[in-house]
């Protein structure tokens, strides 16, 4: 595409090399180890490292053009353009790069500390069953048809969010639903794109410290943004925080929540356990009409996430008896995905891998709850010492067994990880374990379990690996577990 149409609507602050305009990019680059000939290469700052070092290298490699914040010191013949901010500029140079497909498609946005990931694959069963193509961007990775390209983050480079967008396009796909992180807007990730409708789900305290959140203001204030570039806000109007979230939000406002003057409302809830089987069921109400709705997504969390997707499908005018179907046909890798055994108790395999997700998990468990309670964890490597801390005060309070274990030791020695994690543990309300081998950690709560009892597997979620000393060797839970339900104890040995 030539320069000039990649940089219309995009502003600038300066340009060397104005004569070049019309010269042919192959693409957009802004990894240095990526670039090609005939590239163009924006600088972008991160928190580790700082691309306008790379520009040398990137020109030594044949990149002729380039993008810079801070001044760079280049040969004559690269044309080198000034922004006030990269970011910005390789989010809106992308849209144009890819022929702007943002313009193609319905875009749903979620911003919140939790139900992110559980409420975006909502909307996407709901508008599948109601016949739309829908694509998602978020943790799990961005899924197009039957591909899934993983990202590093929950709401991945703008370079590559107008990448995806294109390709959805290209296969037919009219609607993306997309998680929308703190992280994401600070860093000018969806810059420049006009969602059609945002969500909020709840907001709690999260992601603050060394290369996140300076602190808790700057987090919700990174939220916030979404409303500023959306047509039609949902809000979840039981959370405290969303007076704040509306306050100044340029887009109409829709509200959802358990009380019976907001605009969609869940009533008459109700907890059912049977057979290890964990239902909610609860009365959809909107626009003078009730629907009672029978899911398999657990407790309250289970009951905002479903009603807030039932709230935007309804918006965009889907039935309810469509948006029932698609709720039950809902599958979440790693969120609250249940298991039922065939032994009358339940397994959960959830990503909860800090205080508050898994407080978040026992509230969810607790109108279930008839015998006991265990939990398989551990705490991942090279990352922060008091989470692991918490991780064990919070949990071996909630469990009648604790199974401490490895949860991706990374870099350092697993014993080191486990005592850390024994040092919160002040009050447990059970017998505490140590099984350093998480399949083995795994298969101790699958044999000690009996009916009425739901084992909790926390941490790993939606990862299909351990990592261990900068490998990732294979490990995915739900097939552990289910060939152990398949084979019974002829599993372990």
């Amino acid at each position: 595409m030539l320069l000039l149409l990649i940089l219309k609507g995009v502003e600038t602050e300066g340009f060397r090399g104005d004569e070049h305009a019309n010269i042919e990019i192959n693409d957009l680059c802004f990894d240095s180890r990526t670039l090609k000939p005939g590239d163009m290469f924006v600088c972008l700052k991160g928190f580790e490292t700082d691309g306008h070092k790379y520009a040398q290298n990137a020109y030594a490699k044949g990149c002729r053009v380039f993008c810079a914040q801070d001044d760079i010191e280049l040969p004559s013949d690269a044309v080198l353009i000034k922004a006030k901010d990269t970011r910005k500029f390789l989010a809106k140079a992308s849209s144009n790069f890819f022929g702007n497909p943002q313009n193609e498609l319905l875009k749903i946005a979620l911003t919140g500390t939790k139900g992110k990931t559980s409420t975006a694959f909502m909307i996407a069963s709901v508008l599948g069953e109601a016949g739309r193509k829908v694509g998602v961007i978020g943790t799990i990775g961005t899924i197009i048809g039957d591909k899934i390209y993983k990202s590093d983050n929950s709401t991945p480079e703008s370079y590559l969010i107008h990448k995806h967008f294109r390709e959805m396009v290209s296969d037919g796909i009219d609607c993306v639903v997309m998680e929308t992180s703190s992280q994401g807007f600070k860093h000018h990730r969806t810059y420049g794109i006009n969602f059609d409708i945002g969500v909020f789900t709840n907001l709690s305290p999260d992601h603050i410290g060394d290369g996140e959140h300076a602190d808790y203001n700057e987090y919700r204030l990174c939220k916030k943004q979404l409303f500023s570039s959306c047509k039609t806000g949902f809000f979840n109007a039981n959370d405290i925080e969303t007076k704040f979230m509306e306050e100044g939000a340029g887009c109409e406002i829709k509200e959802f929540g358990t009380h019976y003057d907001y605009d969609y409302t869940s009533q008459n809830i109700g907890f059912i356990a049977k057979d290890g089987r964990l239902i909610t069921e609860y009365d959809f109400c909107h626009s003078g009409v009730s629907s009672h709705f029978v899911i398999p997504h657990p407790g309250i969390a289970g009951v905002y996430n479903s009603l807030c997707a039932s709230a935007v499908c309804s918006f965009l005018g889907v039935p309810d008896d469509i948006i029932e179907k698609g709720l039950r046909a809902t599958v979440i890798k790693g969120r609250n995905e249940t298991i039922n055994a065939p032994g009358g108790f339940t397994v959960i395999i959830d990503y909860a891998h800090n205080e508050l997700s898994v407080k978040t998990l026992y509230d969810t468990v607790k109108p279930y709850r008839k015998g006991r309670v265990f939990t398989v964890f551990g705490c991942g490597g090279n990352r922060s010492r008091l989470r692991r801390f918490a991780m064990g005060d919070v949990i071996t309070r909630h469990s009648d067994v604790s199974v401490i274990t490895s949860d991706n030791p990374r870099y350092e020695e697993v014993d080191d990880i486990i005592a850390d994690i024994k040092t919160g543990v002040t009050s447990p309300a059970g017998e505490v374990i140590v099984i350093k081998d998480r399949k083995k950690a795994i298969h101790y709560c699958l044999e000690n379990a009996k009916p009425g009892d739901i084992i909790l597997i926390v941490g790993k979620g939606h990862q299909n690996y351990e990592e261990i000393k900068g490998v990732k060797y294979p490990f995915d839970e739900k097939e552990i577990v289910l060939e152990f339900l398949n084979q019974g104890k002829n599993a372990s040995k």
